[in-house]
C-alpha cells in the first residue's frame, strides 16, 4: 500500500471520513459509500480520554476490512502512537493526522508500511512534512484557506507535493479542489446529511456518494 498510495489516490480522488460516535450508525454509513463506488474509508479515532483506545474505532475497522474487501480502510484522527498500533494491529491500511509528527511518520512508514498523511496549514508546515517523508499531506481546514483558491496558488512552487484537502469539501466544491491541482479530498459531513442520518435513508447516501465520484473521475488532468 505505501507504495502504491499516489496511484490509489489519483485513482479514486475522494476519500470518505466518517466521524460518529455510534458504531452501528458508523457501520451502516461506511457500507452506504461503498455501495455508492467510495473505495477509500477513512474512520475517525476518537478518544474517549487521552491515551485510551477507543474500542469502537478499532472494532469498526476489522469489521470493515472483512465485509468490504475491496475497499481500502485506513484511521483517522490519529494523535499518538498507542493509537496508531491499536489501529494498525485493527487492520488499518493508512493513517490521517490534523497534525504532523514526525514520530508517526517513521513509524508507520518503516515500521507498518502504510501511508501517514499528516495534516499541515502553511507552505513551511507542507514542505517539511514532505521534505520529512510524507508521500501526501492533508491541507486542513481548507475551508479556513480559501478553498481551491488556496490549492491553486501553491501549485507554482508546491506542484510536486500531493494535496489532499480537508474540512469544508462538499459535493459542490469537490470538483473544484481536484481542478485546481489537489491529488484527492477527504470528504465528511457532505455525504451524510445529518436528516439522512436521523432517516436511516442509506440510499440517498449512496446516490450522493456515486454523483461525487460520477464529477471527479470525469476530470482530466
Amino acid at each position: 500500500m505505501l507504495d502504491q498510495w499516489l496511484q490509489v489516490l489519483e485513482q479514486n480522488r475522494a476519500i470518505a471520513i466518517i466521524r460518529c460516535p455510534q458504531i452501528s450508525l458508523a457501520y451502516k454509513m461506511a457500507v452506504a459509500v461503498a455501495a455508492g463506488g467510495m473505495n477509500l474509508i477513512e474512520i475517525a479515532w476518537n478518544s474517549e480520554s487521552e491515551g485510551k483506545v477507543d474500542q469502537s474505532s478499532e472494532d469498526l475497522i476489522t469489521q470493515l476490512r472483512t465485509e468490504l474487501p475491496d475497499c481500502t480502510i485506513g484511521a483517522g484522527t490519529i494523535l499518538n502512537s498507542e493509537q496508531l498500533q491499536a489501529a494498525v494491529n485493527a487492520g488499518a491500511q493508512f493513517a490521517f493526522s490534523p497534525y504532523f509528527s514526525q514520530e508517526l511518520l517513521d513509524v508507520s512508514q518503516s515500521r507498518y508500511q502504510i501511508p501517514f498523511v499528516p495534516g499541515v496549514f502553511s507552505p513551511t508546515e507542507i514542505v517539511n512534512a514532505w521534505q520529512s517523508g510524507a508521500k501526501a499531506v492533508k491541507v486542513f481546514p481548507i475551508k479556513s484557506l480559501g478553498g481551491a483558491e488556496y490549492i491553486r496558488c501553491l501549485q507554482g512552487p508546491l506542484s510536486q507535493i500531493p494535496l489532499i484537502p480537508t474540512g469544508g469539501i462538499t459535493l459542490e466544491n469537490a470538483s473544484k479542489m481536484i481542478e485546481a491541482g489537489a491529488i484527492a479530498v477527504g470528504i465528511s459531513s457532505s455525504l451524510f446529511p445529518t436528516q439522512a442520518i436521523a432517516n436511516r435513508d442509506w440510499s440517498s447516501i449512496s446516490l450522493r456518494t456515486k454523483y461525487l465520484l460520477d464529477k471527479l473521475q470525469g476530470i482530466k488532468k
